[in-house]
């Protein structure tokens, strides 16, 4: 059986396939209109998050029987249409968690310490050390929406600094919270007392735009907001909004609704901090998701137990 990997991966993904016993094709890089051409051929195929595989790419390609997704997100397959083509879907959710975890706290520290703008001032020759005054994580409140993989790895790196933290998750009960490291607390009650609200939310259509004008209202004035989970999460018009009333104090955002998002006015704003997707973007992370998505596609076309099965 044959295996097509769409997007760049770590190179021990081809490894661990063969091992497997099957054939490897790597075409990172292969263009939608290729790609609908090529796929009839394959019975799986290995994207990231910028191969679109959509109904008619499914429709096209009768014996597939797996799309394996190096990473968490699957926003960019369509799994109404795998369904019904009976293709199976598996993900690598705790490949890159703890990359993302990290690149969280990095972004919380940087933003409240000014250090993007503190660098530049620098960079141009400037000493002027008076205009980055800051805030402290310590004794702060950290409100994390999302305490699934990732929200868990923050909340215990957070207790590290000292932080107060609060989490909510709709799918998960208030004891099991706990043990991910936050205290269970209501919706409203994390926006109202967070100091520093971190989202890790999947794009759904409940999640779409969830974080928006009304929203804000409901946040302690001068909160900073950190996001590295899906774009369209937040209502971009609006967090720029309340940037400029002074009700979020600053954001920092790895993702965006439309990326490339461009130099937008939110993205040029002082007070954001902007990444370009990048939470995955470690050299571990990579080598682990690469590792995963290949035994989950494996296992799937050998009629093996998956452990991470979407759809």
């Amino acid at each position: 059986m044959k295996v097509l990997i769409a997007d760049s991966l770590s190179p021990e993904a081809v490894g661990r396939l063969q091992a497997a016993g099957l054939q490897a094709d790597d075409r990172a890089g292969i263009d939608a209109a290729e790609l609908l051409k090529t796929l009839p051929e394959y019975a799986g195929l290995i994207v990231r998050s910028r191969t679109k595989v959509t109904a008619e790419l499914l429709a096209a390609a009768p014996n597939l029987k797996v799309v394996g997704r190096a990473g968490v997100g699957v926003d960019n397959i369509d799994l109404a249409a795998a369904a019904a083509h009976n293709v199976a879907i598996v993900n690598t959710p705790v490949s890159t968690s703890v990359a993302v975890a990290e690149l969280t706290l990095a972004l919380m520290l940087a933003l409240v310490r000014s250090v993007p703008r503190a660098d530049a001032s620098m960079k141009a020759g400037e000493w002027d050390k008076k205009s980055f005054e800051g805030a402290e994580l310590a004794g702060k409140t950290l409100g994390i929406l999302g305490m699934g993989n990732i929200g868990a790895q923050v909340a215990r790196r957070a207790a590290a600094f000292d932080m107060t933290v609060l989490g909510f998750d709709p799918f998960l009960d208030d004891a099991t919270i706990q043990t991910r490291g936050a205290l269970a607390a209501k919706l409203d009650e994390v926006y109202s007392r967070s100091d520093v609200l971190s989202l890790h939310l999947p794009l759904l259509p409940d999640t779409r735009g969830m974080i928006g004008e009304t929203t804000f209202d409901k946040m302690k004035r001068g909160v900073y907001l950190i996001c590295a989970a899906r774009g369209g999460v937040i209502d971009e018009d609006a967090l720029l909004n309340a940037l400029t009333r002074g009700q979020v104090a600053g954001a920092a955002l790895d993702v965006f609704a439309q990326e490339p998002p461009g130099a937008t006015a939110l993205v040029a704003h002082p007070r954001v901090i902007a990444t370009p997707h990048m939470g995955a973007q470690t050299a571990e992370a990579q080598t682990r998701a690469a590792l995963d998505v290949a035994d989950e596609v494996a296992n799937a076309l050998l009629g093996k137990p998956l452990r991470w099965q979407v759809k």
